[in-house]
């Protein structure tokens, strides 16, 4: 059941939905394959309702103590998905099961998330811990790579990132982390400065393509110079309902930032900003109803993942950063993403409205024992 007291959380979502269903609609200007596109998101947001209405329901206590069987079951899906995993845009990270496709590494997400929190949690040796929770997100990270999806990876390692903070590790861990990068990169650059044969021979020419396309970003960029036309070009409102001003070819995914900017003006931009804080600020909330350090590793990684893929992707539209394929949460086109994101949020309200409840229950027990006292 979805209740009262999280309301200001459910409200910048359905404010997102209206303005995402609204752009798709008018997606299918930008291409007849998008048509069906509105349709479709207005389905998935239907069963990520339902979704956190069946989590609600259920007891997750012990979710943090299964999640390895979860993260080893979407470790198989990523493999599987190299062998059978349909290719969009030369990206092998769908699994087709002709009425939806399924994406993985989206998956991952919560996935690794669940499992580093619960591995991090063990009393053990720290360094065997560091060495397990880095191994962790290694393989799906190696896995999700190979398809490849460089988007994904980069939420893998904001949260271990996260979890080795919360680890309290010595300063010269870090800084033996730092030195070996900063090795690492500065090989990199020699070698594809001056001994290129030799790189595309050891990663092949798939990758070196896709560096020489995140350095150059700027260069001859069809897609980004129509996006920042379209945020930068546009009045401050705008009624661009039921037809398109300007073409933007993936305005339905990981540019619909500048497609809705294109379409209503900056203030549609700015009032999308605004919800995403809101959001933010609103799930941040549920730590304090919270007394139980992994679910608040959950709520602090949740907000780290929304947060870093809101900024990128707006930083990727306004051509700040390279293009590095990160929808919009809520808002983008795509059942996965949102599947999980949802998933996230229900677990999330799940654990910290028991959470609050046991604590206002042991509150007015102990009031009800002072005042027997007395």
């Amino acid at each position: 059941m979805i209740r009262n007291k999280n309301i200001s959380i459910y409200l910048p979502i359905f404010f997102l939905f209206i303005i995402s269903i609204i752009n798709l609609y008018n997606a299918k200007y930008l291409n007849s394959f998008y048509s069906n596109y509105y349709i479709k998101q207005i389905i998935w947001y239907i069963l990520g309702i339902a979704i956190i209405f069946i989590i609600q329901k259920l007891n997750l206590k012990n979710i943090f103590k299964y999640s390895k069987y979860i993260y080893y079951a979407n470790l198989l899906l990523l493999i599987l998905v190299l062998f059978i995993g349909e290719e969009i845009n030369g990206t092998r990270a769908w699994i087709d099961f002709k009425f939806f496709t399924f994406q993985p590494s989206e998956f991952m997400k919560l996935s690794l998330t669940l499992y580093l929190i619960e591995v991090s949690s063990r009393k053990e040796n720290k360094l065997n811990n560091i060495f397990k929770l880095t191994i962790l997100t290694l393989l799906p990270s190696l896995l999700v790579f190979l398809e490849p999806d460089t988007g994904a990876i980069i939420f893998f390692i904001i949260v271990y990132l996260f979890i080795l903070i919360t680890k309290k590790i010595k300063w010269y861990f870090y800084l033996i982390m730092g030195i070996l990068g900063i090795t690492s990169l500065l090989l990199f650059i020699y070698f594809y400065l001056y001994n290129q044969d030799l790189l595309i021979n050891l990663i092949g020419t798939s990758f070196f393509y896709r560096v020489d396309r995140f350095i150059n970003f700027r260069t001859n960029n069809y897609q980004l110079e129509l996006s920042l036309i379209s945020i930068f070009g546009t009045p401050f409102i705008r009624n661009g309902f039921n037809k398109i001003l300007l073409y933007i070819p993936e305005g339905a995914t990981d540019f619909i930032f500048a497609f809705c900017a294109g379409n209503y003006g900056m203030l549609m931009a700015l009032l999308i900003i605004i919800s995403y804080i809101i959001l933010l600020i609103k799930i941040s909330f549920k730590i304090k109803h919270s007394q139980n350090k992994k679910t608040n590793y959950l709520v602090i990684s949740f907000i780290l993942i929304l947060f870093f893929q809101i900024t990128i992707n707006i930083l990727m539209n306004i051509g700040l950063i390279p293009i590095v394929g990160i929808t919009l949460p809520f808002l983008s086109y795509g059942g996965s993403s949102l599947m999980v994101n949802f998933l996230f949020l229900g677990i999330i309200l799940n654990l910290t409205n028991k959470d609050g409840n046991r604590k206002a229950h042991s509150k007015n027990k102990n009031n009800l024992s002072k005042a027997y006292k007395d």
